[in-house]
């Protein structure tokens, strides 16, 4: 599996100062995939989905990364159980 690079860019646009955050990252899933089933799936209007997908890819692998830091190792249990549950409702929501 190859690993996909992507570029992170986040603008304040109602704001009188003009801020600006960007950085990149990489991922072993494919972030526009995951959207994309989320769409499908969740049952989330297009946009929530979209945010829920990108919020989720980028704090499990950091998750996975950090186990063992003290803001992690409690919350990691329900992570785990989130995302079986997620992945399981979504993939049946678009079998049916």
């Amino acid at each position: 599996m190859s690993i996909k690079h992507y570029r992170i860019t986040v603008e304040a646009i109602n704001s009188e100062i003009a801020e600006r955050v960007q950085f990149e990252y990489q991922d072993r899933e494919d972030l526009f995939n995951t959207i994309d089933k989320l769409k499908q799936g969740s049952g989330l209007e297009a946009q929530q989905a979209t945010r829920m997908a990108l919020a989720l890819r980028l704090l499990g692998p950091l998750m996975i990364e950090q186990r063992k830091h003290p803001l992690f190792v409690d919350f990691m249990p329900h992570f785990k159980a989130f995302m079986q549950q997620l992945k399981s409702a979504v993939k049946q929501a678009i079998k049916s």
